[in-house]
């Protein structure tokens, strides 16, 4: 399934709210649905109609487990004739929105080979490759959904950066997984931007240069794990304003999914909901020469295969 959060546009700017989702920032009210051949379906509208209980926001279904995929499921397999027509969106129609807020965003620095030797060059990083995964944190605040704006705010960096990530979406409480065990702890997959404030590192820390408000994009879909054949082998690349930046395949991670997922969960518990960024591949701003930095007025399109493009303009903070 694909999975997201939207608002049909028409309500946009109403204020009105209904019974089957809460208020976003405009006043619109968001809703869960699963895009399908050019449309979006209203999954709670669907249960509504079909006598079925269902959560109605993302992040209560991730939690809700397998019980309400497979309800979901069923509803999407039924007669499409059958469907109430409030429960039918053209994908034109909607504006998609932040899919979740995660309990916690975990990072991954340094997960690409030739991303290492970048770094190494021009943000003083070291030249080896990791041993271990190179881990940090994003707040939920920092999180901004498709097509919202990133904040430059010129009083604390002048150098904003940008790495498209491919995000991995926890399903099943995790602690002390094993690799093998990986992947039945995680619900899908979607599209993180890791916007990073080059010069707000402080004493070698990243968590002011990464976790600022704004500095997490993610969306515009959440695809579950069975819609994905095999995510270490996954196209990934980024455009500021057209032009291409970075261009990769996530069979270039250093360390996998699997792996990754063992190793955080080694001491940290990973809970539904949550969210890996499993790290950026070359082509980041501050490793062209000369160095290539986010001003207001540009876009940003960061694509993975299989999952679709997250947009994001960047604009003046202050």
């Amino acid at each position: 399934m694909r999975l997201l959060t939207f608002t049909p546009r028409a309500a946009e700017g109403t204020g009105a709210t209904g019974p089957h989702g809460t208020a976003g920032t405009d006043g619109a009210t968001e809703r869960l649905g699963v895009e399908t051949d050019g449309t979006v379906l209203d999954l709670a509208v669907l249960a509504g109609h079909a006598g079925v209980r269902l959560p109605h926001d993302l992040l209560s279904f991730v939690q809700a487990g397998p019980a309400a995929r497979q309800a979901a499921r069923e509803l999407l397999a039924a007669d499409p004739a059958h469907r109430p027509t409030e429960a039918v969106h053209r994908l034109q129609d909607v504006t998609p929105r932040v899919p979740l807020r995660p309990g916690k965003i975990i990072g991954v620095g340094l997960n690409y080979i030739e991303h290492v030797e970048e770094s190494s060059r021009s943000l003083d990083t070291d030249k080896d490759l990791p041993p271990r995964p190179v881990l940090f944190g994003k707040p939920a605040t920092a999180v901004t959904g498709p097509g919202q704006p990133i904040l430059h705010n010129a009083d604390l960096t002048t150098q904003l950066d940008w790495e498209c990530e491919l995000a991995v979406v926890i399903g099943r409480t995790a602690f002390r997984v094993s690799e093998e065990e990986a992947y039945d702890h995680v619900f899908g997959f979607s599209i993180i931007n890791d916007i990073s404030a080059r010069d707000q590192r402080r004493s070698g820390q990243w968590f002011f240069s990464k976790g600022q408000d704004s500095y997490a994009p993610f969306g515009p879909v959440i695809v579950t794990r069975d819609e994905i054949h095999d995510p270490m082998a996954l196209d990934l690349s980024l455009r500021v304003n057209g032009v291409t930046k970075q261009k990769s395949n996530t069979r270039h991670m250093l360390f996998p999914i699997a792996r990754l997922i063992a190793d955080i969960s080694s001491g940290m518990t990973l809970e539904p909901g949550d969210v890996i960024a499993t790290g950026s591949p070359s082509g980041v701003g501050a490793g062209m020469v000369p160095p290539q930095f986010l001003r207001p007025g540009d876009t940003v399109e960061a694509t993975v295969e299989g999952i679709g493009t997250l947009t994001n303009p960047v604009v003046d903070a202050r």
